[in-house]
């Protein structure tokens, strides 16, 4: 008698030959893993030692400043609110380590990012690989991201890290493509007619051109790692996600309020100063700069002309 159910044809036993690949891969790979993990903690430890060593008014004043270039005044002095109440709240601290995690894992994720979204964008087999694994990790959950880094890496800091890094990369990749791709064909063909090569040709006319889509596709990078930084204090990433798991866990609704709201401040800071980058700067006209015209008084009088000589008769 089959032990197969009346709904079941067959079954495929696929947690088996995973749970092998990642035993080996943690067996033999182990010293490339804490490796990455010595790397991935030094980062964030750098970047957080920069934005807590100096007093916290200090860094709302350099965050002020930022804000204020980026959207005047009305910006910069929600900035100054916004940071104070961190720091009344007594969640300073929290947020410079989520701040630290999500400027590491955005500068990895543009960094591999972009140069794939530039192999991508100068060939069509290149795009047509990328895009569906772009497809395929946009369309994952967002847990899914912790399970092998948490495999590999362990509970705490790097694991958090690592799965943002990861989380956030297809923007970058998407943006960059296509932004070289919408730049105008026939610059590219000025540039070629001029004798320029393949490489002048991507650094100095297309990167520049597609600059406003890249500053667009970092400003997604930011906001995808900072929503994954939350979801990483599940696995013991330091920061505002482990205020807000613990005000869950808890039922603690005045912490979880308080984490949230210091996560809110975060992204509106975070969005509005990098959406500044991406958006087109506009040139002032010049002012024509045109000469008065003469008054009827101030017009010179040209002299009558003198008439002819008269023919001399002999």
């Amino acid at each position: 008698m089959s032990s197969l159910s009346a709904d079941t044809l067959f079954t495929i036993d696929l947690g088996t030959p995973v749970s092998t690949a990642v035993d080996w891969l943690t067996e033999h790979l182990g010293g490339f893993f804490d490796a990455v993990s010595s790397v991935m903690t030094e980062l964030v430890n750098a970047v957080l030692f920069a934005l807590t060593a100096p007093h916290p008014l200090v860094i709302t004043a350099v965050f002020t400043v930022l804000a204020f270039f980026a959207h005047k005044w009305g910006f910069a002095a929600f900035t100054v609110v916004a940071f104070l109440l961190i720091q009344g709240m007594g969640l300073w601290t929290e947020a410079m380590q989520s701040l630290a995690v999500v400027v590491v894992a955005s500068v990895l994720a543009v960094a591999i990012g972009v140069p794939i979204g530039v192999w991508a964008a100068r060939g069509r087999l290149a795009s047509a690989i990328v895009r569906p694994v772009l497809d395929f990790m946009q369309t994952l959950p967002v847990f899914v991201y912790l399970i092998p880094a948490v495999f590999f890496f362990g509970i705490g800091l790097v694991p958090g890290v690592v799965a943002t890094t990861v989380f956030a990369i297809p923007p970058a990749v998407r943006l960059t493509e296509l932004g070289i791709r919408q730049v105008d064909k026939e610059v590219v063909e000025a540039a070629h007619a001029f004798g320029a090569k393949p490489r002048q040709i991507l650094r100095e006319v297309q990167l520049p051109l597609a600059l406003p889509s890249i500053m667009a596709g970092v400003n997604q990078v930011i906001m995808l790692a900072l929503s994954m930084v939350v979801i990483a204090g599940m696995v013991g990433a330091a920061g505002l996600g482990t205020v807000v798991v613990r005000g869950i866990s808890q039922l603690d609704v005045g912490v979880g309020f308080q984490g949230g709201l210091a996560v809110v401040f975060l992204a509106i800071f975070l969005d509005r100063t990098t959406g500044a980058l991406a958006a087109p700067r506009r040139r002032r006209p010049r002012k024509n700069r045109t000469r008065p015209t003469p008054t009827a008084d101030e017009t010179p009088s040209t002299p009558a002309p003198e008439p002819a000589a008269a023919p001399v008769s002999v």
